[in-house]
């Protein structure tokens, strides 16, 4: 059996889950026969966790509306994510829980609320589950526990014993990909990616006034910076940020706007600091909600990140982007269909890293050696594939 888990430790103890899962379970799965979906009538869609890879799992929607176009579509997600869905067309209903198992400084009574959150989760019932990160910690105290009637995912992270439709894994390939191939073992056929990411009226308003705020002009190149990030390891120095940030300015006369989280607002006043162009920037962090973020970024020339949530907020909203990695494998998680480049070093331990511990006696020299000048390197020929004059037509 293949198992897509990195962590050595998460690894052996899904192994050995397994092994025990698979014996308990064998006198039920030795007559389980891989029955046919039929009488689809409420489906579950899961990913609890985090923002990014919830972005990531957008584009099963509208397919798996298609499929079942009767049927009445819920997402479960994380409290920070469930915003995300709101104006989606393909989506009836959201249900929002913060996983003890990914979250646990969310809750101080974590096994207490979860009890609570099952009690409500058991209350419906659903013809179909779909838990798109294959995570055996989802599909036991989740997919199972909520009685779907059929329980689909991939057995690539343990619990597959759980499940009656079992995803084929065949290779590596990007997040994006690996959700839809769900809907395609469904009989789902896939065209265009749609995200369904889509702005209210007044939501494209909230995002002028802000623009106005700051003092961005339509005429101005603006350029987006999201310098932070969840995991340390993936990102990028302050000092390079706040270099690139003004060469841009005395390159092609950009307007910047830094974007974050609430969190973030002093790294970003630190960057804007070490700037010697520093009015021509603007530190937006926790002014505005996830959703106002997104009209954002979609105004933007040219969005440039580390590998955190907004590369994939860029991709759904077509923004031009320049994608910062160094521990994580971009192949999985880079910048997906939209004008972009990805800008990495060929360090092989790359691909053996949890992206939480460097082991390297170069501490995070993935990200060290990136240097500004291949930064702006990457820059320059988005640009100029754009033109300068990219615009979403969303706001």
């Amino acid at each position: 059996m293949h198992y897509k888990i990195i962590n050595k430790k998460k690894k052996i103890a899904t192994m050995m889950a397994d092994l025990l899962g698979y014996l308990l379970w064998l006198p039920v799965n030795i007559f389980k026969k891989n029955t046919p979906l039929t009488g689809i009538k409420e489906i579950l869609v899961i990913r609890t966790a985090y923002i990014g890879d919830v972005v990531m799992t957008l584009p099963v929607l509208k397919p798996l509306r298609e499929l079942y176009p009767d049927a009445r579509i819920t997402f479960l997600t994380s409290f920070a994510a469930r915003d995300i869905f709101l104006n989606n067309p393909y989506v009836d209903d959201v249900l929002a829980y913060d996983a003890f198992w990914f979250y646990p400084k969310a809750s101080k009574e974590g096994i207490g609320d979860y009890l609570k959150f099952l009690k409500i989760l058991r209350s419906k019932r659903y013809d179909m589950v779909i838990e798109s990160r294959a995570d055996i910690r989802d599909i036991l105290l989740l997919t199972y526990l909520c009685r779907g009637r059929y329980r689909v995912s991939y057995n690539v992270g343990g619990g597959g014993y759980l499940l009656t439709h079992v995803v084929p894994y065949r290779e590596i390939k990007h997040k994006v990909d690996y959700h839809l191939d769900m809907v395609k073992h469904l009989g789902g056929n896939i065209g265009k990616v749609e995200w369904g990411i889509s702005l209210t009226a007044e939501e494209k308003v909230a995002v002028k006034a802000l623009l106005g705020e700051v003092g961005i002009l339509p005429a101005d190149l603006l350029v987006g910076i999201h310098p932070g990030g969840r995991k340390g390891l993936k990102c990028w120095a302050a000092a390079k940020f706040a270099e690139t940030a003004d060469r841009l300015i005395s390159e092609y006369g950009a307007k910047i706007i830094f974007t974050g989280s609430p969190q973030e607002t002093g790294l970003i006043a630190d960057i804007i600091q070490k700037m010697e162009n520093h009015k021509q920037a603007v530190n937006s962090a926790g002014k505005a909600n996830l959703r106002i973020i997104s009209g954002l970024i979609s105004r933007l020339d040219l969005f440039i990140c580390n590998d955190s949530a907004p590369i994939h907020i860029a991709s759904a909203m077509k923004t031009p982007t320049v994608a910062i990695f160094g521990p994580s494998k971009s192949r999985e998680t880079g910048p997906y269909g939209n004008i972009h480049r990805v800008v990495e070093k060929g360090f092989p331990c790359r691909f053996s890293c949890d992206e939480d511990v460097c082991l390297q006696n170069n501490f995070n020299v993935c990200m060290e050696a990136i240097q500004v000048e291949d930064v702006l390197a990457a820059a320059r020929e988005v640009l100029n594939e754009t033109n300068g004059r990219v615009k979403y037509h969303g706001i």
